[in-house]
C-alpha cells in the first residue's frame, strides 16, 4: 500500500505544518505486473475556495506496475476529482 501525504508548511515552518490531503492506494492484483488498485482519499476544508472536507473512493484498472510510481499516483489523483465526493 502506498500512502501519500500533502501538507503545507507556510513559509517552510514545520511548526505550522496542516495536512490537506490524504491518499492511500492498495493494490488488489497480488502485485501482477498489470495490477488493479483501491483508491481512498479525504480533502480537508479549503477556506479559500469555501469547499467541505470531503473522502472519496475509486478503483484503478489495468495499471502497468512497470511504470514510474508517479503515473499511479496521477492516475490516482484523476481519479479522485473525478470520484463522487462525501462531505462531512
Amino acid at each position: 500500500m502506498l500512502k501519500i501525504s500533502v501538507e503545507l508548511l507556510p513559509g517552510g515552518d514545520p511548526r505550522l505544518r496542516r495536512t490537506l490531503a490524504l491518499l492511500t492506494i492498495a493494490n488488489r492484483s497480488d502485485l501482477a505486473d498489470v495490477s488493479n488498485y483501491a483508491i481512498n482519499g479525504s480533502e480537508a476544508a479549503n477556506p479559500l475556495t469555501g469547499k467541505r472536507p470531503w473522502t472519496a473512493s475509486a478503483v484503478i484498472a489495468d495499471h502497468d506496475r512497470r511504470q514510474s510510481v508517479w503515473a499511479l499516483v496521477a492516475r490516482a489523483a484523476a481519479a479522485l476529482v473525478e470520484a463522487d465526493h462525501v462531505e462531512w
